[in-house]
């Protein structure tokens, strides 16, 4: 098991990024995951701009949370967390905390290898960076 994995999210859905982000920090690899604005949501676009309107607008009861931010990578960190069995306590914990996202490559990790998921690009999608623009 490699010790730092760097995960490509360019033209992968969010939730084959997640799923194997969360299982690869679960088995005690850092994991940083790059290009995420680029990570696409798949479905209709406009349902999901819709949808993540109704999630920033609603703010939780009383306006006490949960918050969900319109930045690329905390959109995509946030789904990370939710494939944790539970980011607040034991082995969860431990997992998120080895987890990173970026909007693009940082000059550290410009040499590094990259694992690629790709996703076919005939279905209907949107890619984070235009949700971002859009909300």
């Amino acid at each position: 098991m490699a010790d730092k994995i760097f995960i490509d999210a360019t033209g992968a859905s969010i939730g084959r990024i997640a799923s194997y982000a969360a299982k690869q920090a679960l088995q005690g690899a850092k994991v940083f995951v790059v290009n995420s604005e680029n990570a696409i949501i798949t479905g209709n676009k406009k349902v999901a701009i819709e949808k993540w309107k109704e999630r920033r607008a609603k703010g939780g009861s009383a306006l006490k949370g949960p918050y969900h931010s319109k930045d690329s990578e905390k959109i995509l960190k946030r789904a990370i967390r939710g494939m944790l069995p539970d980011y607040r306590l034991g082995r969860g914990r431990d997992a998120w905390k080895r987890i990173r996202c970026f909007n693009d490559v940082p000059e550290e990790y410009k040499e590094e290898e990259l694992v690629k998921l790709k996703t076919k690009t005939l279905i209907k999608h949107i890619n984070l960076k235009e949700l971002k623009k859009k909300l």
